[in-house]
């Protein structure tokens, strides 16, 4: 778990990258409506979760590198006997102080009159401008009362600067602590992809396959999917984002599940295709194998200075020049490579930053370079192969999508793969699920 002492020293290292007399505003995620009178479950906003741990909404975050206020404040809402019977505990200011171990916390009824205080004659404001319209709403209202004051008794910081890039990279770089909370959720993500394997046979849909991998989930204490489980039988794997997981899943094909666990806040992102009756095809093999030579390859370009687009480089040289054996692909290697041919069948990116957002912070490039690797980095590396039913290709070929897709930390002297546990090699696969036939 991430330490109190981790988040002040987080929120420390806000304040000491601020210029001279500045104020840094982050606002909490809201409840968002789901229908009429209900809500989605609550998911704080990332930013504000890294610096304060506290997940209620109607909270703010304020810090400030001025010797005339508290650098760490915190406004939430009260405790409120009546409101926590319908709708649960809250933690309210005085207890936020000692749980949270932030200085000075006040009532969110209080945020417009103290804002204005705190405001008022700094030189600079950081706040992610566009993010929330309603936070921007009240923001902008205040820096209006500090500019309409009159005879200038008061003044509205003349520069405002975008929080987020300072607060991403930071994120993009994972404490010990973190990436232990990601160990555990690729560990409780494998094996809610072993369990989905164990259940897998033709007739079942893919939403029970989605139904087992969710409960495994919950009941190792991630409530909630890091994001929404894919699981495609057949042709619907050559979907990229496909959710409705509503189909029966038939004697003959693959099912591809692109599914993570949430935990404690962050991400795992594991990606496994898999026979629906235990066995590979030749065809289905073919292309199987291909994929994972090209994660194997990319795998081998994961230490610190070398890049994604280099990885990326030998993924599809591999996978290219593996399509054009099989006759999927025509011509020459370099000539398919200079067309991007292969984007007909792998479309996608190799692999993106992972942490409390599945898509996580960072960026890719510095200074318009690809960025090197760096220890303490965490991403996916994710290729594959999705040729639909559709394609001017021999039938064998037709209506397979296979991607596989794992979570490494970048360390010292080259990566951990915290998604190991989870079977892929076709050995691996096969073994598997005759054990889960021999148990029936």
């Amino acid at each position: 778990m991430i330490t109190v002492e981790e988040f002040a020293q987080r929120r420390q290292a806000v304040i000491e990258q601020m210029s001279a007399n500045s104020i840094a505003v982050v606002a909490a995620a809201r409840e968002v409506t789901r229908s009429r009178d209900t809500e989605y479950a609550f998911r704080q906003d990332s930013d504000f979760y890294y610096l304060t741990g506290f997940n209620e909404p109607e909270a703010w975050l304020i810090l400030s590198n001025s010797d005339e206020h508290p650098q760490h404040i915190l406004f939430c809402r009260d405790k409120d006997a009546e409101a926590e019977v319908w709708q649960g505990r809250r933690l309210g200011p005085e207890q936020a102080e000692s749980q949270l171990g932030i200085e000075f916390c006040l009532s969110i009824n209080e945020l417009d009159e103290q804002l204005l205080v705190l405001l008022n004659n700094k030189q600079r404001l950081l706040f992610a401008q566009g993010q929330d319209s309603q936070a921007d709403q009240r923001i902008f209202a205040m820096l209006a009362d500090l500019r309409n004051a009159p005879k200038q008794t008061r003044n509205a910081p003349p520069l405002i600067e975008d929080i987020r890039p300072l607060l991403h990279e930071m994120r993009l770089f994972k404490s010990a602590a973190e990436a232990e909370l990601m160990q555990q959720a690729a560990e409780i993500s494998g094996r809610a992809h072993i369990r989905a394997m164990n259940y897998c046979r033709p007739g079942v849909f893919e939403y029970q396959l989605e139904a087992e991998i969710q409960h495994e989930f919950a009941m190792s204490g991630a409530r909630h999917p890091a994001y929404s489980t894919i699981v495609g039988g057949g042709d619907n794997g050559c979907i990229l984002h496909y959710t409705e997981n509503n189909d029966e899943l038939a004697d003959g094909e693959l099912v591809l599940i692109d599914a993570g666990a949430e935990y404690q806040g962050y991400a795992a992102d594991i990606t496994r295709t898999f026979p629906v009756n235990g066995r590979f095809s030749e065809p289905q093999k073919a292309l199987y194998e291909l994929v994972l030579k090209a994660q194997s390859a990319a795998f081998d370009m994961i230490r610190p200075g070398n890049t994604l687009a280099q990885a990326s480089d030998q993924v599809v040289e591999i996978i290219t020049r593996g399509l054009i054996d099989l006759g999927i692909l025509q011509g020459e290697l370099r000539q398919n490579i200079e067309d991007k041919s292969y984007r007909q069948y792998f479309m996608h990116g190799l692999g993106h930053w992972l942490g409390l957002d599945v898509h996580d912070v960072g960026d890719y490039k510095i200074a318009q370079q690809d960025r090197p690797f760096k220890p303490g980095m965490v991403l996916t590396i994710e290729p594959g192969i999705y040729i639909a039913k559709d394609s001017p290709v021999a039938e064998q070929w037709q209506g397979i999508g296979i991607r596989i897709e794992d979570n490494l930390l970048v360390t010292d002297d080259g990566y951990q793969n915290l998604t190991a546990s989870v079977p892929k090699t076709v050995a691996e696969l096969e073994a598997l699920m005759t054990c889960r036939g021999a148990m029936k």
